[in-house]
């Protein structure tokens, strides 16, 4: 292992881990402090402070400011989601992708919709109804804002040509989010839709991003019955 390689981050946050999981450092246990651990690695500071992080993300350590660091008394394993691409998901299946634009307006959203983008009083955000089709036929029904106030560019992209859910995972990198699983009974108009008989038990998915605080998309995903979520932990 070369120098650098042993005092970067990655390492010091394997080492960590290591620690942790060889009872090295136990449950409950306060843990060097940045400026030790730094010392220890040859690095600086500011290294050790991103492994630990990296390590809390990952539910093994507890950081309070003043309080120090200490190994979680009870670690949590964490889902990772990352947002899917409609298309690749249904193209990976071997079936033909399409979508069509329903529904696309910029106007005044509801107070909710502004709440959740964390929009100003009489900012208006594009609201966009899509329907992702697998070999031509329904897949899912989207309903989305996008916050063009601080995403102006997504006003000028055409699409028709690319769903909004490809375009923003492509152009609009987010720092925090949102995400809501829940079942519901088809609606009338998603049944419709989705070619189903209304009151069908769907598979419903609510995501909000944003970046530092700015929002960028709240968004309202109902599948057709059969759909399957996948999470690595």
């Amino acid at each position: 292992m070369s120098p650098s390689e042993a005092n970067s981050w990655q390492h010091i946050q394997s080492e960590v881990l290591e620690r942790i999981r060889s009872r090295q450092w136990k449950p409950g246990e306060l843990i060097p402090n940045e400026t030790d651990l730094a010392k220890e690695f040859g690095c600086a500071r500011a290294t050790v402070n991103r492994a630990l992080r990296a390590v809390a993300d990952a539910g093994w350590i507890d950081r309070r400011r003043k309080a120090g660091t200490r190994v979680a008394t009870f670690p949590e394993r964490k889902a990772v989601l990352s947002i899917p691409v409609i298309r690749k998901e249904i193209e990976a299946k071997g079936q033909d992708y399409s979508h069509d634009l329903l529904h696309s307006v910029t106007r005044l959203p509801p107070a909710e919709v502004s709440r959740r983008l964390n929009l100003a009083d009489g900012i208006k955000a594009l609201e966009l109804h899509t329907l992702h089709l697998a070999d031509n036929k329904p897949h899912a029904y989207e309903e989305r804002w996008i916050n063009v106030d601080f995403l102006p560019e997504a006003a000028k992209a055409d699409f028709t040509t690319i769903s909004a859910n490809e375009w923003l995972v492509t152009n609009a990198p987010f720092t925090e989010g949102e995400l809501v699983f829940s079942a519901a009974n088809a609606a009338a108009k998603e049944a419709k839709l989705l070619n189903i008989e209304t009151g069908t038990a769907i598979f419903t998915a609510s995501r909000t991003t944003s970046h530092d605080g700015n929002g960028i998309t709240a968004v309202r995903l109902m599948f057709t019955p059969g759909y399957q979520l996948h999470m690595a932990i």
